[in-house]
């Protein structure tokens, strides 16, 4: 209804343009459901845009449209209002063809191809394999999933990708974590990984009789050279890291190995418990081995942007923005995270996709200027990258916030999470929010089965509708859907001629929180019209209109759950 309104305009416009009154088309013609029923069905400040062009006011240029648009069965009656907006009343024959449509093509309505196959990388979550996925992590596992959902909705080719950052010294701490639990030392750092999840990749490798995983040993923790007891903690945990390398040998890399894998094999077991999948987990430590970081070092030396201080090599990312300068060999020779970022990055752009998309953490916000650097003194165009962000979420029970940290190994995991209020109320509560706000995740409104309860009201409107439909089903022979006028079918229908654009809206915007609004908005019209109304009636034409109806409503709770990844019971 919407692309027939904006063709009737145009042929409006047409006409303008024939008599001198405009001078050209404009390129894009916007025209948006109007938010106050009084106002219409649609709305257009179209003369406002093309006043000056028009050489008078918006509301003398809207009066002229409105004289000139084309008379049409699908239009009721135009009004101008305020300083020229044009407001669009559509016929009850117009508005409720929608239902027939939803039901010719179900679960492919809505569905388009503005995307025109582009390519998307979509990276998300990938968080750092110290620890199990906890419910922080979780608000970027579903905003990162529905994003792909909706892009691929709307036309676009979208790969998935989990970074794992496998290298660095976070990786040395876990892995010194679990050989110090292994050992049973109580000489244990304090910043060490103090899980329990810790012990129990411990006690897996002492469970590892035949393997023989170990032929040295390092004990004695009293060769450090900085001891516990230091006030420079960060300090005493890298001697600490250097003297077990040093005894170990060749064992270090068992205990690094088999720690790192421990704990990534549980996030890809939860992630798809989650039914979150990816078509690639790219490994921070083939960036190391196939010598790739090097050579981007390398190649911006070549360019001039890489300069030598204080023994370290810096990048001149001032130069595109950045506030700062930044490190990426220390001076030890180590390369820094930044430096493996840049590389990853350059390998994004090399594989020929044409939008890449990243979803960080918040915290991560101040990263964004550095990389954009980078990507433009490699000579690509930073544009294409875009980075969403995804605020912090604070966990409630009981009313009572819940504390939380990873080193500490004081959090709930996501698959903890997951069994206590279930997939669905998880998935949904946390794509309820925009993603640059922070949320408060109630566990006990999570858990409850009542009104309040988001997921839960849209699922039973779900399951209302597959229950009256058990009882009688639609005859398509003996509909006539303009019996559908009263306020609250009314209201439905307008509500089902919304869909189209909010799922596009949802998908270009990145914010699958205006299709979760939707739905809850569409499932509140349901219930009162439930509540409110007879759909096995003796009247035939008006009991198949009202089944029909409803079955539109159904396809639509469906279609748009099943975009977030929340299930449709049929029965509740």
């Amino acid at each position: 209804m919407k692309q027939r309104l904006q063709q009737l305009l145009m042929q409006s416009l047409e006409v303008l343009i024939d008599n001198n009154i405009l001078e050209n088309m404009p390129e894009n013609i916007r025209i948006d459901h109007s938010k106050n029923k009084a106002q219409g069905d649609f709305a257009s400040n179209i003369a406002m845009l093309l006043s000056k062009q028009a050489q008078c006011s918006s509301k003398v240029l809207a009066q002229k449209i409105k004289a000139n648009f084309p008379d049409s069965v699908d239009v009721e009656k135009i009004e101008i209002v305020g300083p020229g907006f044009i407001n669009f009343f559509m016929s009850q024959s117009s508005n409720a063809l929608v239902v027939e449509d939803i039901i010719k093509q179900g679960g492919n309505y809505g569905l388009s191809n503005i995307g025109m196959g582009q390519r998307v990388l979509l990276e998300f979550v990938s968080a750092n394999p110290t620890g199990p996925l906890h419910v922080g992590h979780g608000r970027g596992v579903v905003y990162g999933a529905a994003v792909a959902h909706l892009l691929r909705a709307v036309g676009f080719e979208v790969d998935c990708e989990y970074y794992v950052n496998d290298a660095g010294r976070q990786m040395d701490i876990l892995a010194i974590s679990v050989y110090l639990r292994y050992v049973e030392t109580e000489q244990f750092p304090d910043n060490g990984y103090k899980g329990d999840y810790i012990f129990d990749i411990a006690k897996k490798i002492k469970g590892i009789k035949k393997l023989d995983i170990f032929t040295n040993t390092c004990k004695d923790i009293s060769k450090c050279k900085i001891q516990k007891n230091s006030i420079d903690k960060e300090r005493h945990i890298d001697d600490l890291i250097a003297n077990c390398k040093f005894q170990l040998g060749s064992d270090y890399r068992k205990v690094f190995d088999f720690s790192i894998n421990s704990i990534l094999s549980g996030i890809k077991i939860d992630l798809a418990d989650f039914g979150v999948e990816y078509h690639q987990w790219f490994s921070e430590q083939s960036l190391v081995d196939s010598g790739l970081s090097e050579k981007i070092v390398k190649k911006l030396q070549d360019l001039g942007y890489i300069y030598e201080k204080g023994g370290a090599l810096w990048f001149r990312t001032t130069d595109f923005g950045d506030d700062l300068d930044r490190v990426v060999v220390r001076d030890n020779g180590i390369h820094t995270y930044f430096s493996y970022d840049i590389a990853y990055h350059f390998g994004k752009f090399e594989r020929g996709y044409d939008r890449i998309i990243n979803i960080w953490g918040a915290d991560h916000h101040g990263y964004i200027a550095r990389v954009k650097a980078s990507i433009k003194a490699l000579n690509y165009n930073p544009d294409k990258l875009e980075i969403l962000l995804v605020q912090f979420v604070n966990l409630f029970r009981g009313g009572k916030k819940v504390s939380m940290s990873t080193r500490s190994g004081s959090f709930i995991t996501l698959k903890e999470l997951r069994e206590e209020v279930g997939n669905d109320a998880a998935r949904f509560f946390y794509i309820l929010r925009k993603s640059t706000q922070q949320m408060d995740f109630n566990l006990d409104l999570a858990k409850s089965k009542s009104n309040e309860n988001p997921v839960f009201y849209i699922q039973y409107a779900y399951a209302r509708i597959c229950s009256v439909l058990k009882q009688g089903k639609p005859f398509m022979a003996d509909i006539d859907l303009l019996v559908l006028n009263n306020e609250l079918e009314s209201l439905l229908i307008k509500e089902l001629n919304r869909y189209k654009d909010i799922l596009q809206s949802s998908a270009l915007n990145y914010e699958p929180h205006v299709l979760a609004c939707y739905l809850r908005k569409l499932a509140g019209y349901f219930h009162s019209y439930y509540n409110n109304s007879e759909f096995l009636v003796d009247d035939d034409k008006l009991r198949n209109s009202r089944l029909l109806l409803i079955t539109a409503v159904q396809q639509i709770l469906s279609n748009g759950l099943n975009l977030l990844g929340i299930s449709t019971p049929n029965s509740m």
